[in-house]
């Protein structure tokens, strides 16, 4: 988990949004609150990325609709909703609309700061696959048209003779354009190199 991560408080009740933040800055979070949705919702554009923590029954702007409002900004923030005796129907209807976890009052403190632990520690695994994914595809991208042909002639099995026959070219300029695709994807084998097509979407599975 990040070093200070933060996570968002959203209750209009005073208390619980007092407690929510003795409880999670002794966890290490760094903890901002609001008292409605709108407030958040409001602050949203300069807040960064963080956990959200968030009661369903509110006025104005509820918990529902706070998700439905995220999903359409396209917001991927994590949601923890918490809900009162008899919402969880609500908070089922809330997890459909992403929320990650829901956590029914009274609830043990070590539940919440577990779903949080966990929150974010798959974003940092989220963030980095994506990375990983934009990377590959621009190790993609750089290939030129013919060292593209060279690199999937490489995948289905071809020897450099057959490849440099079906293009009509020399064994040695293929062994040029090899060289340039293994540089390129960054592959030191040709195992390495499916692996690294599949991936990146060049080849099916």
């Amino acid at each position: 988990m990040p070093h200070n991560a933060r996570v968002f408080i959203i209750d209009d009740d005073a208390a619980m949004r007092d407690s929510l933040e003795f409880l999670l800055g002794a966890a290490h979070f760094t903890v901002t609150a609001f008292e409605s949705a709108a407030e958040f919702l409001e602050a949203l554009p300069h807040l960064g990325f963080g956990c959200v923590v968030t009661d369903i029954r509110m006025p104005g702007i509820d918990g529902i609709e706070l998700l439905r409002r995220l999903k359409a900004k396209s917001k991927k923030l994590p949601v923890v909703v918490m809900t009162g005796h008899g919402d969880v129907p609500l908070a089922v209807e809330a997890m459909k609309l992403g929320a990650i976890e829901f956590l029914e009052k009274p609830f043990e403190d070590d539940r919440l700061v577990s779903a949080l632990r966990m929150a974010f520690e798959q974003s940092i695994k989220n963030a980095k696959v994506s990375g990983d994914t934009a990377d590959l595809a621009m190790r993609l991208a750089s290939l030129s048209p013919r060292e593209r042909q060279v690199m999937e002639g490489l995948i289905a099995g071809l020897s450099n003779k057959m490849i440099a026959k079906n293009y009509d070219i020399s064994p040695r300029t293929v062994e040029v354009y090899r060289a340039n695709v293994m540089t390129k994807m960054q592959a030191a084998n040709i195992s390495e190199l499916v692996k690294l097509a599949i991936r990146a979407g060049a080849i099916e599975q």
